[in-house]
């Protein structure tokens, strides 16, 4: 299998990237709990097929460290610059959480490069009031915050959920040992600024100019299971699929259901 790994120098860092497999490019963005490791599930079922890009954001290790963490609105220029690197005139994006910032702000750039996005247990910088039903979202968050309770004394993460900790702890312990290769990364100062992108109506997912497919997951404790239709409905041609039993990172934990998904949605391009 063809693999090559390098650096991209960008103002104030450089950006790890890895590049696996040959044919049609597929680009992964990784979330708050992650870095280009996270998609070896990914990277393993589509690069036979498949030219995967894989690489940590700025600020997230190996990519360089960012004093005070990394600034999210920097996250769409660091992808415009790899794509163009790699000299990729087409692509699909497969972002999850954290790594929904980077594709919503990266669709407003309108470079015409993209061919579809996937969203994945994510809104990106879409406003939080427009992911449901006020109602609705605060007894989510009523129920999420006893369940990310109950996951902090079982010693878990928050991004796998009780399911994996407790039907695959082997992959909920890979999991906090990828996310803890970030151990430096000022995460709380990152997800305030995250919030404080969180301005954008639904409808300007429209200006990526391609299908978007939006995956949600059941037991999601970090974004509510029901935001991903709630999108849908104010996007044109965007659609939505539910992975059950799953946390919010199902592309871990469920990387069979996860990657048919995308299977799905690739072949319908």
């Amino acid at each position: 299998m063809k693999r090559e790994t390098g650096r991209l120098e960008r103002p104030g860092c450089s950006i790890h990237y890895e590049v696996t497999g040959e044919g049609p490019a597929l680009v992964f963005a990784h979330g708050l709990g992650g870095n280009h490791m996270s998609w070896w599930q990914q990277v393993g079922h589509f690069s036979p097929r498949f030219r995967c890009v894989t690489f940590s954001h700025r600020g997230f290790w190996p990519s360089s460290a960012i004093p005070g963490g990394p600034d999210p609105d920097d996250y769409a220029g660091d992808l415009a610059a790899l794509v163009d690197h790699l000299g990729i005139e087409s692509f699909v994006l497969i972002a999850q959480s954290m790594g929904g910032w980077t594709a919503v702000e990266y669709a407003q750039l309108r470079t015409g490069k993209l061919r579809g996005i996937v969203m994945a247990a994510t809104g990106g910088s879409i406003a939080r009031d427009k992911l449901g039903d006020p109602a609705a979202l605060a007894a989510w968050e009523a129920a999420s915050a006893a369940t990310k309770q109950a996951l902090a004394a079982a010693g878990g993460h928050q991004a796998t959920g009780l399911r994996m900790l407790a039907e695959q702890p082997a992959m909920a312990l890979l999991y906090q040992h990828v996310d803890e290769a970030n151990a430096g990364l000022a995460k709380e100062a990152l997800r305030a600024r995250m919030n404080g992108m969180r301005r954008r109506p639904p409808e300007d997912l429209a200006a990526a100019g391609c299908p978007i497919l939006l995956i949600a997951n059941e037991e999601d404790v970090v974004m509510p299971p029901f935001a991903s239709a709630a999108i849908v409905r104010m996007v044109p041609g965007a659609s939505a699929a539910m992975i059950g039993k799953a946390g919010h990172s199902a592309y871990f934990e469920r990387p069979a259901e996860f990657n048919a998904l995308v299977e799905g949605f690739l072949a319908g391009l």
